[in-house]
């Protein structure tokens, strides 16, 4: 390197205190710069290079037009594998992968102005190899001897960890946010004593009818909540730090802003949120909406409880058939046959009753499936008339059991017991709301009234009536047997009531 120390001059006295990047200045052969030797640089050129020598701060200069580059010890660690290389290289040819940005800095400063750049994205080639970087720039112009620009100098401040640090942060959040409102279960936070919504999610406000509840007390944004106790149960949380948990709780909420208050049913948790001193400052509230699964085991307990209900009035009823059969038969076969008949019987009327889930039949329905055992093909021997008419359980079952009991008669001693006798039932509603169903047999052979009272003429003329509320009477006229029963409307749609033998 030349000698540049000039009448006894040290030409790099105004370094100072060297440092690695100081002892470079010192090594490097400037003369093939466009700077030339250092004994020749201007004032201006050694007073800037001194100043960013000394500063901690990242910070290179670009002097001349071409921008030839001079940086601290902060600096040549950003610059990665590309130093020492970089050193008194042109800025367009050191950064090449980003001379069209370098060339805008050179251009605008050294026309005076300045730049600054917060976050700026750059893809540079530190490493060997392409990496995308963030930073802070700041490029401001440096007057030469004549006081016009001469050079820029620029502060460089990675910000690539922070950048990411927050992309990540927000991705975060941002996943949050779509869980948040995806999710299927209703959330809310509120914060402060007096527990302000800061966040709803969509199900809890479908929950709350949709009403904007955003920056106001519970209180005042769900009043109905409020006068239920739920405040308090939030200043308790908010209060001890304690979560609360509660399952199917019953709750009255305004479902729209109009209208009356609504039953339902929450599972829910109210949990508290602190800050980094352990205090209390949010209450996370989080819950599904249970009306449906509660209401569903209300129905389905009601079910059970129903079924065995009917179970044991079904056993009650084939009990009281088995014994009192057994009462006015002679024989074994009989006996089972009047107990088998019977019972299926029940069974028929059972199975309508099923598929209308126990909670009454079409009249006309029960008397056919009630006939249909009796009925002949090719002969048109039973007709049935009546208005449409949906009865009870209890009457359902009564009446299937009494028409069986006279179709069993009818076939053995009566009108379907030949060819040509024929069987009506029939029913009619009066217009004082009374019920009265008739049975009328023409055509079979002569009616013999006997003083034998079986099951069947007990169930007919006894329990019919006790079961209907009503009356029933039995004729024996020459041209068949009659039967007639009369009741209210009220005992025949009753549902409540149960079946007894």
């Amino acid at each position: 390197m030349p000698n540049d120390n000039l009448h006894g001059t040290d030409p790099f006295q105004f370094l100072g205190h060297d440092g690695a990047v100081g002892a470079i200045i010192r090594e490097f052969d400037w003369s093939k710069t466009p700077l030339g030797r250092v004994d020749t640089w201007p004032h201006s050129l050694r007073t800037a290079t001194a100043l960013l020598l000394h500063s901690p701060v990242p910070m290179v200069m670009l002097w001349g037009d071409d921008g030839v580059m001079i940086y601290n010890d902060a600096y040549s660690v950003f610059a990665g594998h590309r130093h020492p290389a970089l050193f008194g290289s042109k800025v367009r040819e050191g950064w090449s992968e980003i001379s069209d940005f370098n060339d805008n800095v050179m251009k605008t400063c050294l026309a005076g102005e300045t730049l600054a750049y917060r976050d700026q994205e750059l893809t540079l080639h530190r490493k060997g190899y392409p990496e995308q970087v963030w930073m802070d720039l700041d490029y401001s112009p440096v007057p030469g001897e004549n006081g016009r620009p001469a050079g820029v100098i620029a502060i460089v401040v990675e910000t690539t960890e922070r950048v990411l640090a927050q992309r990540r942060i927000m991705e975060e959040s941002q996943r949050l946010q779509n869980l948040f409102s995806q999710a299927p279960t209703f959330m809310a936070m509120v914060s402060g004593a007096d527990h302000r919504f800061e966040l709803v999610n969509p199900e809890y406000r479908k929950l709350i009818g949709g009403r904007d509840v955003i920056g106001l007390p519970i209180a005042v944004a769900l009043p109905e909540v409020a006068e239920q106790g739920y405040t308090a149960l939030l200043d308790q949380v908010f209060k001890t730090g304690e979560p609360l948990k509660r399952m199917s709780d019953r709750v009255l909420l305004k479902r729209n802003e109009h209208g009356a208050l609504e039953e339902r049913f929450a599972d829910f948790v109210y949990q508290p949120i602190r800050d980094n001193n352990g205090k209390v400052t949010n209450i996370f509230i989080q819950g599904s909406d249970v009306t449906e699964r509660v209401r569903a085991e209300s129905h389905q307990k009601l079910l059970i409880n129903e079924l065995n209900h009917r179970v044991k009035n079904t056993l009650a009823s084939i009990q009281s058939i088995v014994s009192q059969t057994l009462r006015g038969v002679q024989t074994k076969e009989e006996a089972s046959d009047a107990i088998n008949s019977r019972i299926l019987a029940l069974s028929r009327a059972h199975n309508v009753l099923t598929e209308q889930n126990w909670d009454g039949s079409d009249l006309r329905v029960m008397v056919d499936s009630s006939m249909e055992a009796f009925r002949y093909p090719g002969r048109q021997a039973i007709s049935i008339d009546g208005p449409r008419l949906r009865v009870g359980p209890h009457a359902a079952l009564s009446i299937a059991l009494a028409l069986h009991e006279l179709a069993t008669n009818a076939v053995k001693y009566g009108a379907l017991s030949n060819s040509t006798g024929t069987v009506t039932v029939e029913w009619t509603v009066s217009s004082e709301n009374r019920f009265t169903l008739k049975w009328t047999e023409r055509g079979g052979p002569k009616v013999r009234q006997t003083d034998r009272k079986g099951f069947g003429s007990r169930l007919i003329l006894r329990v019919l009536p006790k079961e209907l509320q009503g009356t029933a009477e039995m004729d024996f006229e020459e041209d068949g047997l009659k039967f007639k029963l009369e009741t209210s409307m009220e005992a025949v749609v009753d549902s409540s009531a149960s079946v007894g033998l």
